[in-house]
């Protein structure tokens, strides 16, 4: 869901969601394309590439965060994979 009250992502921004959205789900290894979750609204540069299980449904990061849990995955974690995935 998109807020009205975010600014629109930068083209540098959107560069990198690009590169983000096409690499597989950090935390299942689903294939791209990945949905591109923020840890806070507009923190681009930290986002990080999910299959819309591991982040939409119930029990993906905005429900019970079961998948992440299970995998011995944080927000943190997913963040320093993620960087890791784009440095390769």
């Amino acid at each position: 869901m998109k807020s009205k009250n975010k600014p629109a992502p930068t083209v540098a921004e959107q560069r990198h969601i690009a590169r983000v959205a096409a690499l597989d789900c950090i935390v299942c290894g689903a294939p791209p394309p990945s949905e591109v979750h923020e840890p806070e609204q507009g923190m681009w540069w930290i986002s990080i590439p999910l299959c819309r299980a591991c982040h939409q449904v119930p029990q993906g990061w905005h429900g019970t965060r079961l998948r992440w849990t299970l995998r011995k995955m944080t927000e943190l974690k997913a963040i320093n994979e993620t960087h890791r995935s784009l440095a390769a």
